[in-house]
């Protein structure tokens, strides 16, 4: 079931990014005046069709569910050049070069607004998010040494106000890729404001493969180790500790919160701890003896503590909402092309490049979490299909642009020769593309 599940995800995500990335072509292609003559869902053998409209256009569902495509009428493939003289002034290369653009600039963009219509809704609905509140981090870590104590709470980065966990995290990785400084804002425990910087050569030996906020030290706070639930026939039960028991200290050094809590009884199996517990006002002194976990050859009390981060409601109006939406989406589509470029150029490993099994797995995942997680990733996609689809590669939309951007600059189209060439060169780059990312896929599979 859950195969079948993940693969029904998959479909769901990508199956209308797709339709609208070519709607998004076929609507300007009839608002420039070009003769459409087939829309597919999908690629290969037509397995349905119907003809609608005053043009008699083909709405075809193809037997490959991955892609689809616009077909025009196109003096340049002798199976859609016009056969009638009337149609010649609605034929795709009779256009000047400026409807070109539009048409097939269309889908990438027809994506950028879907992504931002969508992230606009769940701002509009409003969504539950970690807070920006921090757990106490090392002395040694960037953030401890900019200034930063845990307990206090993030509230801007570089002037820009930022509400959850999710914002502060986009923030700081655009900090990271951009290799500046990075200026965070915060709010004391006493609700005092005051600025901390990490500085430039701090971000920039950052590996932006790697977790970045665990390496500044920037992790969520978490509630105090208050015991939630004792299990019987456990070593926590056999020590003492109750529901409502909060745990202050471990060997005589103060616990921050529930997650050390568990970090220390998972590393001492088989060693006694001595715990300072807190119970109704008094101070009680517990020793505890973490049972050795076979398996894992961890330590393990049967025991349940407070371990949640704080959570905050991020919504916002419509106006604001569609603001949000489209500086998301801005960041992501910048953050895309960077990523990009640093893989160009060695700095970003190319194992970061996924394909349909790891985007199949991930919409598996979200659509299982919820509706909410679920549309996240689907604007995320559709912000990657617009970006990749731009890519200056013949045979995507981006190779088209860049022929008609030569176009503009020269004020002649670019010869067939170079466009042939042109396009085995981009069939190949995307053959070897997609190569690479379905072994990452396999990779991380196995």
């Amino acid at each position: 079931m859950t195969l079948i599940s993940t693969v029904l995800a998959f479909l769901l995500a990508l199956g209308p990014l797709i339709i609208f990335h070519e709607l998004g072509h076929y609507w300007v292609a009839r608002l420039c005046g070009v003769k459409v003559l087939r829309f597919s869902v999908g690629m290969g053998r037509i397995v349905w069709s119907r003809r609608f409209g005053p043009d008699q256009t083909e709405w075809a569902i193809s037997a490959l569910p991955i892609g689809g495509y616009v077909k025009m009428l196109d003096a340049r493939d002798p199976s859609t050049a016009p056969t009638d003289d009337k149609d010649l002034a609605r034929e795709f290369t009779r256009q000047n070069v400026w409807k070109r653009i539009a048409i097939v600039a269309a889908g990438p963009i027809a994506n950028f607004l879907l992504a931002i219509v969508v992230i606009a809704a769940i701002y509009v609905s409003g969504k539950d998010e970690p807070g920006t509140r921090l757990r106490g981090m090392a002395e040694t870590s960037a953030v401890y040494q900019a200034g930063v104590r845990g307990g206090d709470a993030v509230t801007a980065v570089d002037g820009d106000p930022v509400q959850s966990w999710t914002e502060l995290r986009w923030a700081m990785v655009r900090a990271a890729l951009d290799k500046r400084a990075a200026e965070l804002t915060l709010r004391g425990a006493d609700g005092t404001p005051y600025r901390a910087v990490i500085p430039q050569e701090k971000m920039a030996a950052l590996n932006v493969d790697s977790d970045i906020m665990g390496l500044l030290g920037l992790q969520m706070w978490r509630p105090r180790a208050l015991v939630d639930k004792v299990l019987p026939g456990g070593a926590a039960e056999r020590a003492g500790l109750k529901p409502g028991d909060l745990v202050t200290a471990i060997d005589g050094k103060p616990v921050r919160d529930g997650i050390a809590f568990i970090e220390a009884v998972q590393g001492a199996p088989g060693r006694t701890l001595q715990l300072d517990v807190e119970r109704g006002g008094q101070q009680l002194a517990l020793a505890l003896l973490p049972e050795r976990d076979p398996a894992r050859g961890i330590g393990v009390v049967k025991l349940m503590v407070a371990q949640l981060p704080e959570m905050v409601e991020v919504q916002a109006g419509p106006l604001q909402a569609l603001a949000r939406g489209a500086r998301h989406t801005w960041d992501v589509s910048t953050m895309t092309v960077k990523m990009l470029g640093k893989m160009i150029v060695g700095e970003v490993s190319l194992k970061n490049v996924s394909g349909p099994i790891t985007i199949a797995d991930v919409a598996g995942q979200t659509a299982r979490a919820g509706a909410q997680p679920f549309l996240e990733f689907i604007a995320f996609i559709s912000i990657t299909l617009g970006v990749m689809n731009l890519l200056p590669i013949p045979v995507l939309d981006g190779g088209h642009l860049l022929y008609y951007s030569l176009e503009v600059l020269t004020g002649r189209p670019v010869s067939a020769r170079i466009n042939e060439i042109a396009q085995r060169a981009g069939v190949g780059l995307l053959f070897m593309l997609m190569a690479l990312a379905v072994f990452n896929d396999l990779v991380r599979l196995l």
